[in-house]
């Protein structure tokens, strides 16, 4: 990984977000490429919505150019290769359309403008369709530590297996992976055995342990977790959107119940 894609925004959480990007670059010695989507092109021009985004412009420009400011003033010394780009319109879009030649898009869990703690929708729209893996960030989280254990969750699905191959780079700066499945009353069996997994990971030079948990009353979100936590996990693993987004919006499922509460930073791939 040697192209990070880090999306900016002008919030309290900006800087500390910025360090761990940071974090990250120097593990990777990768140049990081900051982002700051400002939303110029949602406006229509001639009805009351329009007319209100263009007394806002003027606003969203000037803060756009004091994050810029803050932004190299906090890279100014860290000895880290970077750019700046400014991009009109949503954030996912903008992050969509440079995933392409990103190797990684660091992101934080919430959406900076809404105060509710529920998934991000930006997160999800990055996890579905963009180009590269998706590094979700905790909102507590103040130093990303690469050497610490990792957690890979495997249910031998398609997506667990994008996330696993997706994740190599990080997991060689692990000390520990467990590659971990959990155990549910109806067990459909894996596409791909546990295995699998590990013989992967083994030819990258990658040891892991295998571990099975148990689904508690919560679920397996809330099992994960748990056992991320109990390992002092610093990095956890894991496919995004197994079922069909739309199922998971009715339904629930395992994606959108990490995002509802991230622990640690946790790394998506479809």
């Amino acid at each position: 990984m040697k192209s990070i894609l880090f999306n900016a925004h002008s919030d309290e959480g900006h800087s500390r977000r910025l360090d761990l990007a940071l974090d990250l670059a120097r593990a990777l010695d990768a140049h990081l490429t900051v982002l700051n989507a400002m939303p110029l092109e949602v406006g229509v021009s001639g009805d009351a919505y329009g007319a209100a985004f263009a007394v806002m412009i003027p606003v969203w420009r000037e803060e756009a150019k004091k994050l810029r400011e803050q932004t190299e003033a906090d890279l100014a010394n860290e000895g880290v290769s970077w750019d700046w780009v400014d991009k009109a319109g949503p954030a996912s879009s903008a992050l969509l359309e440079r995933s392409p030649l990103a190797d990684l898009i660091v992101i934080g869990e919430r959406e900076p403008d809404f105060e509710a703690k529920m998934p991000s929708y930006t997160v999800g729209e990055l996890a579905l369709g963009a180009d590269c893996p998706v590094l979700v960030l905790p909102e507590e989280t103040e130093r990303l530590d690469l050497t610490k254990p990792a957690l890979v969750a495997w249910d031998g699905s398609a997506e667990a297996s994008h996330a696993l191959r997706a994740a190599v780079p990080l997991l060689r700066q692990c000390e520990q992976v467990y590659l971990v499945s959990v155990k549910e009353k109806k067990d459909a069996g894996f596409d791909l055995p546990r295995v699998s997994g590990a013989d992967y990971l083994s030819r990258h030079g990658i040891a892991c342990e295998l571990v099975e948990i148990e689904a508690d009353a919560k679920g397996i979100a809330a099992a994960l977790r748990n056992a991320a936590q109990v390992r002092d996990c610093g990095l956890m693993v894991m496919g995004a959107y197994g079922r069909m987004r739309i199922t998971e919006r009715i339904f629930g499922g395992v994606t959108r119940e990490m995002l509802t509460d991230v622990k640690v930073p946790l790394l998506l791939r479809h």
